[in-house]
């Protein structure tokens, strides 16, 4: 196949309102590919319609208009070859905590038809880290595990595409990069993976595009490198060799502000002026400088510029 994983076309949903009230917009005419073989992070704030998407994409939500197909499947001609190939990680974890992680993979298969003969139920457990914890009732299971344990369970079916929700919401730093190089692996393996995360490091450490969601419209769909791109400031933070009595101060820096006795932090846009310019017009005003870090800007950056304009806009 050379089409999009999954192709999203003008897609509207809007829930039933009551009484003569025209109900909630929550997606308002979204259109976007996801690239095969990618790992291609889905954001937006709270409310923006991330879990409305991807519930259309499960078949859990009837979409009001538009087109959506999965590997080639249309999600209303074609349903059960598209449901055959995503899996769906969902935030909740969704099992029977009297069963053992053996037991859910092989009932999970069942539901999809999947032969006795050619259910995959250790392979994936030893591709979570769960092998030795096939036996053991899931409800003994870490958090972590439990979390693992839904991915695998996503996968008994061998669907070549593969979304996770929110995954590590609410787990430890280590955890949360276990997950990471897990998804990578997979990834690795050729499973196409749609990522929701409210943690934005995460999305700029593993995903290859980001698409942003707010107020149910999307409104950036870009690859990571060019999305980061597009933040223009840069912050320099200097350490001057005596106590700060009068701020620097120029029309080339954005914003300049005093972070302790003897330093400063400097905010300027990098497509006008350069971190050389910025220690040069400082020196001139009388000031030594001791010591100097950067910072450039990140996703979070971006992120916050795009929905505080779709904010205004809208």
């Amino acid at each position: 196949m050379t089409e999009a994983a999954i192709s999203i076309r003008n897609l509207v949903k809007r829930y039933a309102g009551q009484k003569r009230e025209p109900g909630k917009l929550a997606l308002d005419d979204v259109s976007f590919d996801v690239p095969q073989g990618q790992i291609f992070g889905l954001l937006g704030p709270n409310g923006a319609g991330k879990s409305t998407l991807i519930n259309t994409l499960a078949g859990l939500v009837m979409k009001t208009s538009g087109e959506v197909s999965i590997w080639g499947f249309d999600i209303d001609r074609d349903a059960r070859n598209a449901k055959r190939s995503i899996g769906i990680v969902p935030q909740e974890v969704v099992f029977d905590p009297f069963f053992t992680p053996a037991e859910v993979l092989d009932q999970q298969a069942g539901y999809y038809g999947v032969p006795k003969a050619a259910r995959r139920t250790l392979e994936l457990l030893r591709a979570v880290h769960l092998e030795d914890k096939a036996g053991a009732y899931a409800r003994t299971l870490s958090g972590g595990m439990k979390r693992r344990l839904l991915i695998a369970k996503a996968m008994v079916h061998s669907p070549p595409i593969l979304v996770l929700d929110e995954p590590t919401a609410g787990v430890d730093v280590e955890l949360r990069r276990m997950l990471w190089e897990l998804v990578r692996e997979m990834n690795a393996e050729g499973v196409t993976v749609v990522l929701t995360t409210h943690y934005l490091e995460e999305a700029e450490e593993l995903c290859d595009r980001i698409a942003i969601i707010n107020h149910g419209r999307l409104i950036t769909n870009q690859p990571t490198r060019e999305l980061i791109g597009m933040a223009r400031e840069k912050i320099v933070v200097l350490t001057l060799d005596r106590e700060i009595d009068t701020v620097p101060d120029n029309p080339a820096f954005l914003k300049c502000e005093t972070t302790g006795e003897r330093t400063v932090e400097i905010t300027y846009d990098k497509d006008r002026t350069n971190a050389g310019e910025v220690l040069a017009l400082v020196q001139a005003q009388g000031f030594a400088i001791v010591d100097v870090t950067t910072r450039e800007a990140d996703l979070e950056d971006v992120f916050v510029a795009l929905t505080s304009r779709a904010r205004e806009v809208a």
